[in-house]
């Protein structure tokens, strides 16, 4: 085997990457966007009501789908055009197309149609030996000609596999063929050796889950880079109408396919309970029946499903109980649960057991946190339940501080040291500060150097605290490039210390592209805080050699694969994509002049306005939990953490309310503008002889916003848009208008987060800031609707439910720099400069252009009914050099405020 075999893992794409490793979670397919699954899609896709129809995928993808399943297959539908229409619309949704399409089908015309459309890497659903060795074959290199993924089901000329020895004799036969004569990438197979119902009464049917869970685990150890899929919700079909029994049977059927191998599937996440929380009872008699323990184990599950009825049993524990348990599990009782009620009476019990007050650390509370660490590790915890633990165990670590300072020598054995920073310029640390409570738990001493860290103070730090890692954090662009340069200069200052890249818009890709390539020691990228532990763990392991040889294998793969994609995309020219702008009709375009033109300022808002306008779905995501609300909160996975997350966040959102915590400003002009050039927009500071705003360090009568234009090649009639698209051109001889905005709640909200973290409170730390970053979208929300219905008022009539202000369902758009429609945070400048934000309400820009105080919103205001948002895509070289000219600066500087993924 070559010594690359390793790195042969199941790769898709849709607009971003999804890499299938062997420490990826459970990769979950999203079903609803499924003509045969969902009546509502079916009757959308019928009617031709392809809007409401993408509103589903959106839905899916908000809710946690990696992949999008979309099928077709009805007989009253003509399913080319439905697949060919649906996947052309979904490429056009940045949203959306950013994760893999699965083409499901059960006709290969079907299937065909959706593989010339589709983009980025798909998955093919599927195609099995039913017809043959020549009709398989002739499938497969399709498939692999057009660069897709396949799903090949345990099915050949006899039927289906209905036993192990079927399956795992179609599964073999499937891969020689597909490996040996088609020479189809062994990664790129996806193997569904069937899931069937159990407890149906049927003597043959005893074994379906048994023999799924010994296929599976046979296919991972004999087909090399093969991966299994599964339709989960098939197990529990004898027990439609109970979801108690449902959920349960999902639950424990997942919890063991994974761990014979499963690396993805469907699975809804609504019928699936917490392995851990089902009722023992029930879960022994739901694995007598999956693991074929009894010969009466059918019988026992259907009396014991008619004693729920469907309805989940009430807890009979009281809530004190656990305070009779003996001390260490009390002690882990408090940690994993949060609860710190009793942890000080606790660990001063612990104190007095022990010789030195240090092994109370290094024994009682560890062995909590290990316990804490593996149910996360595991899934079976929660972001913000890690979070309220380590609050326990600095609680606890803090009552022991003086006891250990006592004695001197005391010193606590970590298990290594950990720099952490957010880069020069950046001002965002959720996610950061996240990261580092998580590794705090799994006995990680943590450095952090806070926001806006200057690359010297990074490497001066580290060195001196001789840390084992150093993990680099940004959200906006302009980190990226800080992140390059920090790279530099560890190599040029020769150190050996891994790096770990995190935040918002870092990215594999870019960490492989840019990143990697100018330093010798191991360069990691990490989604999530859970990952976190897992590659600290390995890059500090003493045998971490093969790791880092691994992953700079691996990223040196992926490196040469994201650059051959990109070359491989059609692009057209700037000059081209000018010619095919959206056209708007401007002698019928409705224009309407604002109320009032020229600035307006909001000092001391009342707060309280904003929690009708909070979009809770975010919040939710910042915590790690992934799902929709209002349906987050009763979700079977995640919903009780959600819950308790909601009543938390509800508390400290009162204090603010009521103790006047954070204060809010906003500031907003409206101004005479118009196109100019093709791609950008004139904004007038005059109207007439009347002055409209006065900017004390600017004697111009009007200021430039340089917009950029999409350049992918697109099918005939579709445009390439630009925001300057939505502005009447001068030529016209129309007067149009322009607004934009700045608005900030962040004003407090450094200090309450250094007052909880003074008081070890790392949980409510976090929470003021992710409370803050809300609070200042829904500002946002608010002040557009404001200027819509009064100021601009051309949409006096207006009546949306905050539901459908989310869904963007009002006239006009008001985009932001730095975001997919504009990408450049340089024209954040040209907004300063307008309304003289910083004089005005007091937020600045830091040098990468990050706005502060960080939970501010800013942007322009476009009130033509046909603007809408878009994602620009790619940037090539012709319109890079036409924009630095335009800009005044070079083409690198330029590149530089762009993201990466973009500029080419």
């Amino acid at each position: 085997m070559d010594d690359c075999d390793c790195q042969k893992y199941l790769t898709l794409s849709g607009l971003e990457p999804l890499i299938v490793t062997p420490e990826s979670n459970f990769i979950n397919v999203g079903e609803r966007t499924n003509v045969t699954g969902s009546r509502k899609f079916l009757r959308l896709i019928k009617e031709e009501k392809y809007n409401e129809a993408l509103a589903v995928a959106r839905d899916q993808v908000e809710g946690g789908a990696q992949i999008l399943d979309v099928n077709m297959d009805e007989g009253m539908l003509d399913g080319v055009y439905a697949m060919t229409t649906f996947l052309n619309l979904i490429a056009s949704e940045p949203d959306i197309s950013k994760i893999p399409i699965m083409i499901d089908s059960s006709k290969w015309e079907i299937i065909e149609a959706g593989l010339k459309v589709v983009q980025g890497k798909s998955v093919v659903n599927s195609i099995s030996l039913k017809e043959g060795e020549t009709e398989f074959i002739r499938q497969a290199k399709l498939v692999k000609r057009y660069g897709a993924a396949v799903i090949v089901m345990a099915f050949d000329e006899n039927g289906q596999a209905d036993t192990y020895n079927r399956r795992i004799e179609i599964c073999e036969r499937s891969y020689k063929i597909l490996v040996d004569i088609v020479n189809f990438p062994p990664q790129d197979i996806i193997f569904d050796p069937n899931i069937f119902p159990v407890a149906t009464g049927m003597e043959e049917h005893r074994k379906n889950a048994l023999d799924f869970f010994k296929a599976t685990k046979w296919i991972r150890q004999n087909l090399p880079f093969a991966n299994v899929s599964g339709g989960v919700s098939n197990v529990s079909f004898s027990f439609r109408g109970n979801n108690t029994v449902r959920e349960a049977i999902h639950a424990s059927f997942l919890f063991h396919a994974i761990k014979n191998g499963m690396n993805l599937g469907i699975v809804n996440p609504t019928m699936l309970e917490i392995y851990d929380e089902i009722d023992k009872e029930l879960l022994q008699c739901v694995e007598d029946v999956l693991f074929d323990r009894r010969e009466d184990a059918t019988e026992r599950l259907l009396a014991f499903a008619e004693t729920v009825k469907g309805n989940k049993k009430e807890a009979t524990e009281t809530v004190k109980e656990w305070r009779n348990i003996e001390l260490q599990s009390r002690i882990t009782h408090a940690l994993v649960k949060g609860i710190d009620t009793y942890i000080i009476e606790d660990v001063e019990e612990a104190r007095q057991s022990v010789s030195r007050p240090i092994e109370v650390i290094e024994g009682h509370l560890m062995q909590g946190m290990s316990v804490v660490g593996d149910l996360f590790g595991s899934g079976k915890m929660f972001l913000p339940q890690v979070v309220k633990s380590a609050r326990v165990m600095k609680k606890a670590v803090a009552y022991l501080q003086p006891f250990i300072e006592a004695e001197k020598d005391g010193k606590q054995a970590f298990a290594g040291k950990i720099l952490m920073a957010t880069v020069k310029g950046d001002v965002h640390d959720i996610g950061k500060n996240i990261v580092s409570v998580v590794l705090g738990c799994n006995n990680y001493q943590i450095i952090d150097l806070g926001v806006m860290v200057p690359p010297e103070k990074i490497i001066d730090t580290a060195i001196k605290e001789q840390v084992d890692i150093i993990g680099l954090s940004g959200l906006i662009t302009p980190s990226l490039d800080e992140m390059v340069y920090v790279s530099k200069e560890m190599e040029k200052q020769n150190l050996d210390i891994p790096l770990i890249i995190g935040g918002a818009t870092t990215s594999k890709a870019h960490t492989s592209v840019k990143i990697a390539p100018h330093y010798k020691d191991a360069v990691v990228h990490i989604n999530d805080a859970s990952r976190a532990v897992t590659v600290v763990g390995e890059l500090l392991n003493k045998n971490n050699v093969v790791y880092k040889e691994q992953i700079r294998e691996e990223y040196d793969v992926f490196r040469e694969k994201f650059l051959n994609r990109t070359k491989q995309k059609d692009y057209i020219s700037i000059e081209e994509a000018r010619k095919r702008k959206y056209k708007i009709d401007w002698q019928i375009s409705k224009i309407v002049k604002p109320k009032q033109l020229g600035i307006q300022i909001i000092e001391d808002f009342d707060i309280t306005k904003l929690e009708a306008y909070i979009d809770w779905s975010p919040f939710f995501r910042s915590w790690d939990l992934h799902g929709k609300y209002p349906d987050i909160l009763t979700d079977s996975v995640v919903g009780s953490q959600a819950t308790d997350l909601f009543i938390d966040a509800h508390e400290l959102l009162k204090r603010i309310f009521d103790e006047k915590l954070l204060k809010a400003k906003a500031i907003f002009g409206l101004f005479p503008a118009n196109s100019i050039n093709d791609d950008d927009i004139e904004v007038s500071l005059k109207e007439g002889h009347t002055e409209l705003v006065s900017v004390s360090h600017n004697h111009e009568d009007q200021l430039t916003f340089l917009t950029l234009r999409q350049q992918l090649k697109k099918r005939d009639g579709v445009p390439n848009h630009a925001l300057a698209d939505f502005i009447a051109p001068k030529e016209t001889g129309i007067q149009d208008y322009i607004g934009a905005f700045c608005v900030s709640t962040g004003f407090g909200t450094v200090e309450l987060a250094e007052q909880f973290e003074a008081e070890n409170d790392d949980y409510n730390s976090i929470m003021i800031k992710a409370l803050a970053d809300r609070l200042a979208e829904a500002f946002a929300e608010y002040l557009h609707k404001e200027v819509r219905t009064k100021h601009w008022a051309y949409a006096q009539d207006e009546s949306l439910t905050n539901q459908e202000l989310i869904k963007e369902n009002y006239k006009g758009i008001r985009p932001a720099p730095g975001y997919p429609a504009c990408p450049d945070h340089l024209e954040k400048q040209t907004i300063w400069k307008l309304l003289n934000v910083e004089e005005n309400i007091g937020v600045k820009l830091t040098e990468s252009l990050a706005m502060w105080p960080a939970a501010s919103v800013s942007g322009y205001y476009f009130g033509n009914p046909e603007a809408k948002y878009f994602g620009l895509g790619k940037i090539k070289e012709d319109q890079l050099l036409d924009y630095s000219k335009r800009k005044n600066i070079s083409i690198a500087e330029a590149t530089k405020w762009l993201n990466p993924n973009l500029a080419d």
